[in-house]
């Protein structure tokens, strides 16, 4: 799905086809109120797992809830609305990232760049639980936006085939990844000198 940016307000939202009498009877208001009630716990700690400074957090969350209620002027339901509300997160929260100058890319990391782990020992147990969370955002935070979507994506119990919806690559393409992401974060977690 391609996308197009709103040039009075600067979001990014998913092109739509022309929509439905179905779809169109609700309200902007209405869409965004049954999104935000079944998906905004959810699109919080998405906002937790791509900015880790509370004030910036706080800021790109208002933008994700700004972005969702605007896309629904060009919602036409081709996909459900669980997809939609995350397609245009993961846009925003992509578009926040890339936009902070602050962002030093040699410090994130992709896939390939990391060899697999040698010990495939569970040593996460041994670590508290608050720690060990801890831990794992910091090390989702240096993933690179793609991978970071997936993840997130992956931990909000989306399957392969609807993360593959949302952020437009094959269903086998994230199992690959997923799996992949697993293991670098199991490594990561593991090694006691990484941040």
């Amino acid at each position: 799905m391609s996308t197009t940016i709103d040039m009075v307000s600067s979001t990014v939202i998913p092109s739509a086809r022309p929509a439905d009498a179905d779809i169109t009877a609700r309200s902007q208001d209405d869409w965004y109120a049954e999104a935000i009630a079944s998906h905004g716990a959810s699109l919080a700690r998405l906002a937790r797992g791509y900015e880790a400074q509370p004030d910036r957090r706080q800021d790109l969350l208002q933008a994700i809830h700004i972005a969702v209620w605007e896309s629904f002027a060009v919602f036409d339901g081709r996909c459900s609305l669980r997809t939609w509300v995350y397609r245009v997160a993961h846009i925003t929260a992509t578009k926040h990232i890339l936009s902070d100058r602050k962002l030093r890319w040699r410090e994130m990391h992709t896939l390939e760049d990391v060899p697999e782990p040698e010990d495939p020992e569970d040593t996460v147990g041994t670590l508290a639980y608050s720690d060990t969370l801890k831990r794992l955002l910091t090390l989702i935070e240096r993933l690179k936006p793609i991978d970071r979507q997936i993840i997130l994506l992956y931990l909000e119990d989306f399957s392969a085939a609807a993360i593959g919806e949302v952020v437009g690559l094959s269903s086998e393409n994230i199992a690959t990844k997923i799996h992949r992401i697993k293991k670098l974060l199991a490594c990561g977690i593991r090694d006691r000198g990484a941040p």
